[in-house]
């Protein structure tokens, strides 16, 4: 049951910062894996046509569905074979799962600033923060944008170490025609419900090494042969490696498929909202009262999130109590890994964050999702023109 103060609150929010929805036939697949397949668990014939999609449409080597991209980025840190001590560069304006599945191996998170207009990782801040112990550099695709991925992997190739991208956000952007997660040794996609292709919770492990395929299905087979026994290629399974349960049901991926197969119509429905908050809130953008996202030349974005970076985080917080006042619920993102309890305890800085910082502080995200109007969005942005005109 819920509380008074809380029926009070979701009675007052007229427009959310995000509402999963469905698609197509996510209903009909869930009962068609359960009636016709009778497979509920996990590597059943969803997982497969889902990952199927992903290899075509991504034009990727091997894609491995998983329950989560928080498990998608702890099966890439066993494949790169972290060990403790091993420093893996990443940026701390991040989600927590960036870091913690190479903690767990024993890792070190390096942090380092982002770039002022993308905040993504500064590729040029990359290369002093390499040291004898560096493992890995981890780009992390902010917003569905691309990070300057050529001078990543250059780097990386010239210091011979892996790139793991956070594509959690990325699904369906590119940089210069190649789809993020593919560019990397290995990428790791979500499907979180406040994702552009959506199944609750659900992941999905790039691989673009073929080297890394036969023990990628290991890891995810709790360690043990079994894809290779369901092939015919042993005559049992057994436990052959380390590993987890990687696996989402089959429940899940059904979902998923539904989403897959309206993935067009998803991604452009999403970026004709990005473009209509483009268009609206420019005027504020060229006053200097707002900045707004920026993506590269030679670049396509998913339109995944629409941010808005204010001048001070006195601002920020008028801002989006303003919004809320009005219905309407924005939200602000990461507290900086670099500064969090669990970041000073396992991690390093290199270097001055305070790009990350003063983000941390002045970004506010704005609702984005399929089911949202073009009235919405107008009302969203007309309040925060409003708020500018009073402020």
């Amino acid at each position: 049951m819920y509380s008074k103060e809380e029926v009070i609150y979701m009675t007052k929010i007229k427009i959310p910062f995000n509402k999963p929805f469905i698609a197509g036939k996510e209903l009909f697949y869930i009962a068609q894996a359960v009636i016709d397949s009778h497979h509920t668990a996990g590597d059943g014939p969803f997982t497969k046509k889902c990952q199927a999609w992903l290899e075509e449409h991504l034009g990727c080597r091997k894609v491995l569905l998983t329950h989560s991209c928080t498990a998608a980025l702890e099966m890439a840190a066993i494949l790169a074979e972290i060990q403790p001590g091993d420093e893996i560069i990443m940026p701390s304006y991040t989600f927590v799962s960036t870091a913690n599945a190479f903690v767990l191996r024993g890792g070190v998170p390096v942090f380092i600033d982002i770039r002022p207009d993308t905040l993504n990782i500064d590729e040029k801040l990359i290369e002093s923060a390499i040291t004898s112990r560096t493992k890995a550099v981890l780009p992390v695709h902010y917003a569905g944008v691309p990070c300057e991925m050529d001078t990543i992997m250059d780097i990386a190739k010239t210091h011979e170490i892996f790139v793991i991208e956070d594509a959690a956000q990325g699904i369906l952007s590119t940089y210069k025609r190649r789809q993020l997660g593919t560019i990397g040794h290995f990428g790791a996609c979500s499907f979180h419900e406040t994702k552009n292709i959506i199944s609750g919770e659900g992941g999905a492990l790039l691989i673009n090494d073929e080297n890394f395929i036969e023990r990628a299905e290991i890891i995810r087979e709790k360690g043990t042969n079994r894809s290779k026994f369901f092939r015919g290629q042993v005559d049992k399974y057994t436990w052959v490696d380390i590993g987890s349960s990687y696996l989402p049901s089959d429940i899940i991926a059904a979902f998923l498929y539904a989403q897959m197969e309206n993935a067009e119509q998803i991604i452009a429905k999403r970026n004709l909202i990005y473009d209509l908050y483009m268009e609206y809130l420019k005027p504020l953008a060229e006053k200097n009262y707002i900045q707004l996202p920026l993506i590269l030349d030679d670049c396509c974005s998913n339109g995944h999130l629409f941010y808005i970076v204010t001048r001070s985080l006195e601002e920020r917080t008028k801002l989006a109590g303003f919004l809320k006042e009005k219905g309407i619920l924005a939200v602000f993102h990461y507290v900086p890994l670099h500064s969090s309890p669990a970041g000073i305890l396992h991690g390093q800085s290199c270097g001055s964050l305070k790009v990350t910082d003063r983000v941390s502080d002045c970004l506010l995200r704005l609702p984005l999702y399929y089911e949202m109007t073009r009235e919405d969005v107008c009302f969203v942005a007309g309040n925060i023109r409003e708020f500018y005109k009073q402020y």
